[in-house]
């Protein structure tokens, strides 16, 4: 697996348009954090259990198969990296993950969105 940051990751999928990005966040983070624009959403992990999705290997074959680069963002880097693994192991080859993911660490306040990130670098995103 391949890491880009935030910037990278913008500029490798205007670079490569059979590339596909999926946030992997759960859907409440998807639709009310926002999200980048133009991704495919696919949760690793959602509520109220939490337990890893056992069909997102399945549904990222939908939206991507296994022949295109698939970049993957959540809300920090982690669990694109653990999806991305996931993928991996499945045998997707070409596979990048979001360092610091949508929102990024969090701050000395505990917050996010303040120090790193898609939206905190301003690359273009949307929200429902």
């Amino acid at each position: 697996m391949k890491h880009l940051e935030p910037r990278e990751a913008h500029a490798f999928l205007a670079a490569h348009p059979q590339a596909v990005l999926i946030d992997c966040r759960s859907e409440m983070e998807y639709f009310f954090v926002g999200h980048p624009t133009g991704a495919h959403h696919v949760a690793w992990n959602d509520g109220p259990d939490w337990e890893i999705n056992p069909r997102f290997v399945g549904q990222v074959k939908k939206v991507a198969s296994m022949n295109r680069p698939v970049v993957l963002i959540c809300r920090s880097g982690q669990r694109s990296l653990d999806a991305g693994l996931a993928l991996e192991k499945a045998g997707f080859t070409e596979v990048y993950n979001v360092r610091d993911g949508f929102e990024g660490p969090l701050d000395e306040n505990h917050h996010r969105g303040t120090r790193a990130g898609w939206r905190k670098d301003g690359l273009p995103w949307e929200q429902m």
